[in-house]
């Protein structure tokens, strides 16, 4: 099983977290889970292999946010696919978010989350929500 694709999902809900990790399990991908910022960054600067991110914007008092996540990913791979997940921050997306990334508004269907995450994967540069 050396194949799968493994995904890093940072969300400091627990019930939410649960709900991605179960997704995206379900969709065939291994899933590795952060809680804060700063432990995903720990866990993006000592682990080679993942193939994406998922990130809340917004982790809770954490002083590094999803925006910040999603930059330090793509300072270690300028393409890395990164799907955000938001309940309030979605104006931000075209100013903060990074290129080529997909936003998903709260609250949405687990099914969505997969299909952002495959639609990433098999087209980084393409689909109608990427930004520029």
């Amino acid at each position: 099983m050396d194949d799968l694709i493994v995904i890093l999902v940072v969300e400091d809900d627990q019930l939410i977290q649960s709900i991605v990790q179960e997704a995206l399990g379900e969709g065939g991908f291994e899933v590795i889970t952060a809680s804060s910022g700063e432990e995903a960054l720990k866990l993006l600067d000592g682990r080679q292999g993942f193939r994406a991110l998922v990130t809340d914007v917004n982790l809770g008092r954490d002083r590094l946010d999803g925006w910040e996540v999603a930059r330090h990913a793509r300072e270690l791979d300028p393409a890395f696919p990164v799907v955000y997940m938001t309940g309030d921050s979605a104006a931000e997306w075209s100013v903060k978010g990074v290129p080529n990334s997909i936003l998903l508004t709260k609250p949405f269907a687990p099914a969505q989350i997969l299909a952002a995450v495959t639609q990433l994967l098999n087209n980084p540069a393409s689909g109608p929500n990427a930004a520029s």
